[in-house]
């Protein structure tokens, strides 16, 4: 770190997550056993991966809190905001994503983790039925009561920093307007006037958080942080903003295995993804309006991997079909089934069937705790805005649509990204470039 000119991870960093289900809980316990040396965070970039800085004879290869300075994870405290008002260990136990035996031995942590009163509004979430909901009378009081929310957390708990996770469910699509979203100015008058149709509850909870300066990470695909407003508060308040959507499972083979085709030029008539999953979020997607903000998310992925019009021989046509299907057996453990039709020399059909049998929280955890380090060390190193260099953690990464700019969706060129703002921010060249 001879050269790093970020500040320094001193004191306690508040991570506050909106939403205390199946993958928060999962995530928190992760992080408590882990710092208790009960458990190993498996899946965390910031925790096990390490990439290479400088060349040839000068060249390491050194984790990233080698290269800046990472937030301890005996740092962490959490806090989070929910529709339901069990505590963390009852939640997590509901869950059912992990074993008791994986709980009990947090339980005195988890049980103080009490969800603070959520700003929701049903209309967004109509499978979602809980009492723990703020009184608000506007969407601007949900914006005032939030930062309160902040602030005294991040009093009582003496934090010296905080970061806001969105792991809740994914609300219905609220398409980009003009006229609303377009100005900071603009979407601060619709939240006065109580413009409940253009301004959805997790837009409360980003004006909040980067009002009271802390970074704020969308892990669902809600259009959020993706309008130019937020960039402009961002901007004016110095903080940084990434989105969208966590890239767990099928999108993750996706954006990895898209490429094996493309680089072999081998081509492709037609993608077809389907999901069955039966916790909260599948029960929320069951909704065809919630679905549409998901399905959204998920077919930009492949459209911008294998590019018609970069090999009209090979990709002029290819027929993309994503679905969801709530289905409450499999309960977190969701199986992600692609069948992909490609054809090769002579035009000749071939097939590719991939069965991921996942388990949704279990890869999501560890994305939560990369996206928050990542996240509060792109604020200490003076980053704001759009943080393009997470992409990689992402299913729909933010970009300035406005420009014309098209997401960088391929799995391997992300993780370029993402070594290079390290290398950046340690001092060290950014030395690969993506073609």
């Amino acid at each position: 770190m001879e050269n790093c000119k970020v500040q320094k991870a001193e004191g306690k960093l508040g991570v506050l997550v909106v939403g205390l289900g199946a993958v928060s809980t999962t995530f928190m316990t992760g992080v408590l056993m882990t710092r208790k040396g009960l458990a190993k965070p498996v899946g965390s970039m910031t925790q096990y991966d390490k990439i290479r800085v400088g060349r040839g004879e000068n060249k390491k290869y050194l984790h990233y809190n080698e290269i800046v300075p990472m937030a301890d994870l005996k740092d962490i405290e959490f806090g989070s905001w929910d529709v339901y008002p069990a505590n963390a260990y009852e939640s997590a136990l509901n869950a059912e994503v992990l074993k008791e035996k994986d709980i009990e031995p947090v339980k005195d942590e988890l049980v103080k983790i009490v969800p603070m009163k959520a700003a929701f509004d049903r209309d967004y979430a109509k499978r979602l039925d809980g009492n723990n909901v703020k009184d608000c009378k506007t969407r601007w009081e949900m914006v005032e009561e939030l930062r309160a929310d902040i602030r005294n957390f991040k009093k009582e708990h003496n934090c010296s920093r905080i970061v806001v996770l969105w792991a809740a469910s994914t609300e219905i699509y609220v398409p980009v307007d003009e006229n609303v979203h377009g100005t900071l100015a603009a979407l601060e008058a619709a939240m006065k006037a109580d413009d409940r149709k253009h301004i959805a509850p997790s837009m409360c909870y980003a004006y909040a958080a980067l009002m009271e300066g802390a970074p704020f990470i969308m892990g669902a695909p809600n259009t959020t942080v993706d309008i130019p407003a937020m960039w402009e508060l961002a901007e004016k308040t110095k903080m940084p903003i990434a989105g969208k959507d966590f890239k767990t499972g099928q999108t993750l083979v996706k954006s990895g295995f898209a490429p094996i085709i493309g680089t072999r030029c081998l081509g492709l008539s037609g993608w077809f993804s389907t999901n069955i999953l039966g916790n909260r979020d599948g029960l929320v997607l069951d909704e065809p309006a919630n679905f549409h903000t998901k399905e959204v998310s998920k077919l930009s992925t492949l459209e911008s991997i294998l590019v018609p019009e970069n090999q009209p021989d090979l990709y002029n046509n290819y027929y993309h079909k994503v679905r969801i299907n709530y289905y409450p057996p499999r309960n977190d453990n969701k199986e992600g089934w692609d069948n992909i039709d490609i054809f090769g020399w002579m035009g000749y059909p071939m097939q590719i069937k991939i069965n991921f049998l996942c388990r949704d929280s279990i890869l999501a955890a560890p994305l939560c705790l990369d996206l928050v380090l990542l996240s509060d060390l792109a604020a200490r190193a003076g980053r704001w805005g759009t943080q393009r260099f997470l992409s990689f953690f992402l299913k729909s990464p933010q970009h300035d649509y406005t420009q014309g700019e098209v997401p960088v969706n391929h799995l391997f060129q992300q993780y370029v990204m993402l070594k290079n703002a390290l290398r950046e921010m340690g001092g060290y060249e950014a030395d690969e470039e993506i073609d």
